[in-house]
């Protein structure tokens, strides 16, 4: 498994490229946890395929 995003996390308010920083990273975890899904999902169709 990857290592886990880290989120900028500063006292004052964010600038504009730690919150595009941010975003990127809570899309790339998105994107690898709808990739797991759909793995998930295809091995599991997959099976079912096989046992008929």
């Amino acid at each position: 498994m990857k290592n886990k995003p880290k989120i900028i996390k500063t006292y004052g308010p964010l600038t504009r490229l730690e919150e595009l920083e941010n975003e990127n990273l809570r899309l790339r975890a998105e994107n690898d946890l709808l990739k797991k899904l759909d793995a998930l999902i295809r091995q599991k169709e997959a099976a079912q395929k096989r046992k008929r």
